[in-house]
């Protein structure tokens, strides 16, 4: 977490990555996805900025925090209880929602598709990553 914002952190290291790299692992994606909201979308929509302001912002330099400055300068700016909602509806993004059967389909992307023990986003970024069983 950035300024008590989950993702933000993320998206900021993909930004950087992709300029680096040129490309991201397999199973990230950066921005949009084609019909689809992101994490990534949603964290700028929560602050006011676009995604293509957020990457120029990050490429100009800076730390987590002042890039978050900037967007709260430059966007909205979310109160405690915004972003406690947000964090909230992050962290269970894919149990029991509109989004679950996209979770069922990336799980199977990812040859997870039998894991029925993980039941959100975070859970399979978390598998993915190998902070989780």
């Amino acid at each position: 977490m950035v300024g008590g914002i989950m993702v933000f952190g993320r998206i900021v290291d993909k930004i950087r990555l992709h300029e680096r790299d040129g490309k991201l692992p397999d199973g990230y994606h950066l921005g949009f996805m084609e019909g689809k909201r992101t994490f990534d979308d949603r964290v700028c929509t929560l602050l006011g900025v676009t995604f293509q302001d957020l990457i120029a912002q990050v490429l100009q330099g800076g730390t987590d925090e002042e890039i978050l400055d900037w967007c709260l300068q430059n966007g909205s700016k979310p109160d405690a209880e915004h972003i406690r909602i947000f964090n909230g509806f992050m962290t269970k993004r894919g149990w029991r929602d509109e989004a679950s059967a996209g979770l069922v389909e990336q799980r199977a992307e990812a040859g997870l598709g039998n894991r029925e023990d993980i039941v959100t986003f975070f859970d399979l970024m978390d598998t993915e990553e190998g902070r989780a069983a």
